[in-house]
């Protein structure tokens, strides 16, 4: 990162006061394994933690060091025209995969195993299986390669950064979908975060059947329109498993 204080590289425009300059996700760890021999290399990531409604979606990608997008970054700094731009890229130059933990899923296993669940689903859907996978985030997924966890790996390692636009970019469009088979909680608009107006709607609707049973706004909701079934369900099928990227 460079500060305002800090002197601008030569050439470089001067920054504004209390304004930090962030650089873009690099292909340095992909090239010095390359350089190593070891390929493919795939980036991980998932979008989805957070909300209350709606799978976690995990994607893996590998790039094609020949024809990489240009523009590549965290899918949070990026618009929603430049992360669907960006996905088109990707799919036409990269081998990609995605994979979908469920709301049963989640509810059955926690959100912290169905994620890593489904990051692990997505790494060995690729044509084919990498020899290296860079995953963002604190904990490294079960897989037959090695394995490295980058810590905001999304805005530092390019293939990660790669795999957050695929990850989210599948998952908003999902959403959207989910909106019109369950109409009136905002799913094309929130995408099944904790909003105000998801809150509301939940309030008023209760919960449907696309929501994570266990996360406490919902819990609350069934408790106030189905007191009986605040109960410890048996294991319920996983709704969803893995798909290619939908264009």
């Amino acid at each position: 990162m460079i500060r305002d204080k800090e002197k601008s590289a030569p050439g470089k425009p001067k920054l504004g006061k209390g304004v930090i300059a962030v650089a873009p996700p690099s292909f340095r760890r992909e090239r010095a394994l390359l350089k190593r021999g070891v390929w493919p290399v795939a980036g991980c990531d998932e979008a989805g933690r957070g909300p209350l409604a709606g799978p976690v979606v995990a994607a893996a990608v590998v790039l094609d060091p020949k024809r990489i997008p240009k523009g590549l970054d965290d899918s949070k700094r990026l618009t929603a025209e430049r992360r669907e731009e960006l996905f088109e890229q990707i799919c036409a130059t990269a081998a990609v995969a995605v994979a979908y933990a469920s709301p049963a899923r989640i509810d059955r296993d926690n959100i912290l195993r169905a994620s890593l669940w489904a990051l692990a689903k997505a790494v060995h859907a690729l044509p084919d299986l990498p020899q290296h996978v860079l995953v963002d985030g604190r904990d490294k997924i079960v897989t037959n390669c090695d394995c490295d966890a980058v810590i905001g790996g999304d805005g530092l390692v390019l293939s990660i950064a790669a795999a957050s636009i695929i990850a989210k970019v599948s998952r908003d469009r999902l959403m959207c979908r989910l909106a019109e088979d369950c109409p009136g909680y905002g799913f094309d608009r929130h995408k099944g975060y904790g909003v105000p107006e998801h809150l509301a709607a939940l309030d008023r609707l209760g919960p449907s059947k696309h929501h994570r049973r266990f996360f406490a706004p919902v819990v609350a909701a069934r408790e106030k329109h189905h007191p009986e079934t605040v109960t410890t369900p048996a294991a319920a099928p996983d709704l969803f498993g893995i798909a290619a990227p939908q264009g």
